[in-house]
């Protein structure tokens, strides 16, 4: 594990700086609505950078470059990417299936103090339900790194969600082996399987700790391909541990958790409980206080754990 503290969003202008270096197609495209990475990046490269104001114009110009034969990145805050311009993301770039890469910003709670309507907590269901979308939430710096330069070769449309909050690297720096469909074994175990994605990744590793001091053998998935899912990785583990617990920063709806739901429930079927946050909006607050608020916590997920062991298919 890394020692540098640093958040999945930091890999943005990291990768978007290393692709102008290599890629004269390049064609980065953003709207400085405050996530912060447009203007070195523009300054360094203002061939390459494209400033248009509005997130529904930032998609259109997306999806024009991308017909234009340029490899195209266009971010912004995830609730005005994934929300505001998603009529234009659905038409424009989902139906025809253009290799558009669309990067979600602070996403999940970590707009914090801003409320509500900045934080994200379905843009995961909303790409989800678009034939074609690649949906992509990694947990970590490293991780990011590594799918934001795999989506340069993408023959479609991805999502990438990318959250604000500094943390440990999970990963080991220059780990590149991640790529759509796939997802990671952290931790093995046979009591029960618990897939996970974004900064839920290491409230399930801690939960999982806690789990094995009682006796509970937990297997961590980083399920950062959620469209699509690691499908054989999961059901693997599932038959193994007979149940399965989801921990995401998102919505109960459309998310991972239904997505791990319908894919046992066709080919696998044991009990799966849900660590997310059900029916409500975001807040504002700290990111960590709404975090503890909403029961996304390694608490949570030990305690759904147990439950869901009590139930496992034997």
């Amino acid at each position: 594990m890394s020692l540098a503290a640093r958040s999945a969003g930091e890999a943005l202008p990291a990768v978007l700086s290393r692709l102008a270096a290599t890629d004269a197609r390049l064609a980065a495209v953003g709207c400085r609505n405050g996530a912060g990475w447009e203007t070195a990046f523009a300054e360094a490269h203002p061939d390459a950078f494209f400033d248009v104001g509005a997130e529904q114009n930032l998609v259109l110009t997306a999806a024009g470059l991308a017909l234009g034969g340029r490899n195209v990145y266009a971010a912004a805050n995830a609730a005005l990417l994934a929300g505001r311009g998603y009529d234009q993301i659905r038409a424009a770039v989902a139906a025809p299936s253009l290799p558009v890469k669309l990067v979600g910003l602070e996403a999940g709670l970590s707009a914090g103090p801003e409320g509500a309507y900045r934080q994200m907590l379905e843009d995961v269901a909303l790409m989800r339900a678009l034939p074609g979308v690649t949906v992509l939430v990694p947990a970590d710096y490293t991780s990011a790194l590594a799918l934001l330069e795999r989506a340069a070769s993408s023959q479609g449309p991805v999502y990438i969600r990318l959250g604000s909050a500094s943390a440990e690297d999970i990963y080991e720096e220059g780990d590149d082996a991640f790529f759509p469909g796939g997802g990671r074994v952290l931790r093995e175990g046979s009591g029960v399987t618990v897939c996970c994605c974004g900064i839920m990744v290491r409230e399930a590793l801690r939960a999982a700790e806690v789990l094995a001091r009682q006796n509970i053998s937990a297997e961590v998935i980083d399920c950062y391909s959620v469209a699509p899912l690691p499908a054989r990785v999961i059901l693997d583990s599932v038959h193994r541990t007979g149940c399965c617990v989801t921990a995401e920063e998102h919505l109960s709806g459309g998310g991972l958790g239904e997505a791990v739901a319908a894919l046992t429930g066709d080919s696998y079927p044991v009990p799966v409980k849900p660590v997310a946050v059900f029916d409500k909006f975001g807040q504002s607050g700290a990111p960590q206080e709404l975090r503890e608020y909403y029961g996304l916590t390694a608490s949570q997920i030990v305690s759904e754990a147990m439950q869901v062991w009590i139930m496992r298919r034997r």
